[in-house]
């Protein structure tokens, strides 16, 4: 399945060229996420040791999940299949219960068992600094829980897979629910995921993960009737 250009902002590219561009932004941040770690490391090396601001206090992680959580159980999935590895991934990483979440990286660390080790290790390590924004507040607001539908887009010049890389594009389209019956956008954009495995026949796992938010215009949020809805932006 191929979204639509206009609404993704890009029509057809090859999959190694976004993630030449985009990588080292690099998803979600960890949510597998546009993460803007590296730049920032590079940045505050650059920078006086004097810092000309105070720096906030890492965000906090979330609490554990209640019986009452809404975030989605993976069930059986084939480690041997390149495709359902990142849908999987992307169904974990982008469904989050703010009753219990205090923001995205809540649920890229319960997507780790999709991980590589070595990105499993870098995510457990990252504190995000900073909060997840106004799409996130308005969620949390309502103690709303995001579901998310995952589909596989398939492009004409993606590379083939190799015997230990793969690469795999998604669109991630999501709805949120409020414990008190508001109901709004979710995560919404495409993922581009990298995957790898150390020889045929092991799981493969996401290495790499980076992201092009589709456009939602924004709307003012509306009454909290089941009935109404409000367009947010993406919090990853």
């Amino acid at each position: 399945m191929r979204t639509r250009g206009a609404r993704a902002g890009f029509g057809r590219r090859s999959v190694i060229g976004v993630l030449a561009v985009v990588t080292g932004l690099a998803l979600l941040s960890g949510c597998g996420l546009p993460d803007q770690r590296k730049n920032d490391a590079e940045q505050g090396a650059q920078a006086s040791n004097e810092p000309s601001f105070t720096p906030k206090a890492p965000v906090p992680r979330g609490k554990p999940l209640g019986t009452d959580a809404h975030v989605p159980t993976p069930g059986v999935v084939d480690d041997n299949d390149a495709t359902a590895v990142a849908k999987a991934w992307a169904e974990a990483v982008y469904s989050y219960d703010t009753k219990y979440d205090t923001g995205p990286h809540d649920a890229v660390l319960r997507a780790a068992r999709f991980f590589t080790e070595r990105k499993a290790a870098t995510e457990r390590s990252y504190q995000p600094a900073s909060g997840p924004g106004d799409g996130w507040n308005t969620w949390a607001k309502h103690q709303a829980w995001t579901k998310v539908t995952v589909s596989s887009e398939l492009e004409d010049d993606a590379p083939r897979d190799a015997e230990q890389l793969a690469y795999r594009s998604l669109v991630v389209e999501g709805t949120a629910t409020g414990r008190d019956g508001w109901t709004g956008t979710g995560p919404q954009l495409n993922t581009y995921v990298k995957l790898v495995r150390s020889s045929v026949g092991k799981p493969w796992r996401v290495d790499e993960a980076s992201v092009v938010a589709a456009a939602v215009p924004p709307s003012p949020e509306q009454s909290s009737s089941p009935s109404s809805s409000s367009s947010v932006s993406s919090a990853q």
